[in-house]
């Protein structure tokens, strides 16, 4: 029995020396409740600047962007690369930056990775973009760089870039585009604020997009009416594009996206303008020819990345949907009817004060989440709880979801 103990000693001494971010792994770790069991939440890193879009890479280590224009690596336990470079240079204003990050459908042939960002004009202007480049084999820079897309015209603004990736089935990449703090700019056909775009790889426009022949339109387009998409996101079962947007006082959206559709901004809204009036360019919450959300926030959430769950490890959590919120400072799990409509809102991490950025399901069958900070980002894993009988489960209406504080100003985000 005595020999035994130094041997033990002797043997976690060695895990501590040969595996160091193990057992730092587990120091930050921490045990929190849910109405389907107890939670195992991870830090895995820390120390970021305002960490805004994360990939998985195949080896196990993630892709993190840092809006100022930064893009890491950040490894399972908990290492932080020096930026990679490669980069494009970012118009790092207001709510400007390097913003998501995705990978090609066929990345592990030809390691192509994407970036959104909002790019530098002329005479002070910004617009979204979309860069495309290699990354190095030791994943230490991005090659070959090139902008594919650029969101026109540029116009004079700090706010309301978007902006989402997201491949489809079909192998096209589809981006959002805010609307730039313009308002009208969501409804006009010339312009790609306000947007969903769906492109080729290379940028080049798809010949089967809803508008494509039209001179009127930007071919580019997708879908309408959208104010500052913040979430976008395919379900891994149907198919179906969804994405979340931010309202201005209220109305916050979860929308399922359809073809050529129209969402309505500003000409509908089930918000407020900040200073408590109705928004001038509105008729009011509904109107003809014009979607409803799926689902709507008023108060505000401050929605940001979106998520669905479809991985065995969970039972419980399949065919759930996460979203992030930045106002509430809460995940939100939601579970969908059949007809799309939330019945069910549990909020995850409420309590622990963190802006959510983003949100992200792992390949191991965590949630991985990006908390926004200017200097002390995180990267969390969220560990689903142990399986429970689906009988003896409790229900959480969407009724007794708790109001989020209303946030005044779209600089809070």
């Amino acid at each position: 029995m005595h020999r035994a103990a130094p041997f033990r000693r002797i043997v976690l001494w060695l895990a501590a020396a040969l595996v160091p971010g193990l057992l730092a792994a587990q120091a930050n770790t921490q045990t929190l409740a849910s109405p389907l069991g107890p939670v195992r939440l991870t830090t895995v890193a820390t120390g970021l600047q305002h960490p805004w879009g994360l990939a998985f890479l195949p080896d196990g280590n993630l892709l993190v962007t840092e809006r100022p224009g930064r893009l890491r690596l950040v490894t399972p336990l908990g290492g932080v690369s020096a930026p990679l470079a490669g980069v494009p240079a970012v118009f790092a204003q207001g709510q400007g930056g390097l913003l998501d990050v995705a990978l090609d459908p066929a990345f592990a042939s030809n390691r192509r990775v994407y970036l959104s960002f909002a790019e530098t004009g002329a005479n002070g202007t910004a617009g979204t973009a979309v860069f495309r480049a290699e990354l190095n084999p030791n994943a230490t820079a991005l090659l070959n760089g090139t902008v594919v897309f650029r969101a026109l015209p540029k116009l004079n603004t700090q706010g309301h870039f978007g902006s989402r990736l997201a491949f489809g089935a079909d192998g096209m990449l589809y981006v959002t585009s805010g609307d730039n703090f313009q308002n009208a700019t969501a409804q006009r056909q010339d312009q790609h604020q306000g947007k969903i775009l769906r492109i080729r790889g290379d940028g080049s426009v798809p010949p089967d997009n809803p508008f494509v022949g039209n001179p009127a339109w930007r071919p580019e387009i997708w879908s309408t009416g959208h104010r500052s998409p913040q979430g976008l996101a395919f379900h891994p079962a149907s198919g179906q594009l969804w994405m979340t947007e931010h309202g201005p006082r209220g109305g916050d959206e979860l929308n399922r996206v359809g073809r050529g559709l129209n969402y309505g901004w500003p000409t509908i809204t089930h918000g407020l303008g900040y200073d408590g009036r109705p928004i001038p360019e509105s008729i009011g919450s509904s109107a003809p020819g014009l979607e409803q959300p799926q689902h709507q926030w008023t108060p505000s959430i401050g929605t940001s990345g979106l998520a669905f769950y479809q991985h065995p490890r969970s039972p419980e959590w399949i065919g759930s949907m996460f979203v992030g919120g930045l106002v509430s400072r809460s995940l939100h799990r939601l579970r969908l009817d059949d007809a799309g409509r939330v019945v069910v809102e549990e909020r995850l991490l409420a309590g622990l004060n963190w802006r959510i950025r983003d949100v992200r399901v792992g390949p191991e069958g965590a949630v991985y989440v990006l908390t926004d900070d200017p200097n002390n980002g995180r990267v969390l894993r969220l560990d689903p709880p142990a399986v429970q009988p689906r009988g003896k489960r409790p229900a959480l209406p969407v009724s007794q979801s708790v109001a989020a504080p209303q946030r005044q100003r779209e600089d809070r985000r």
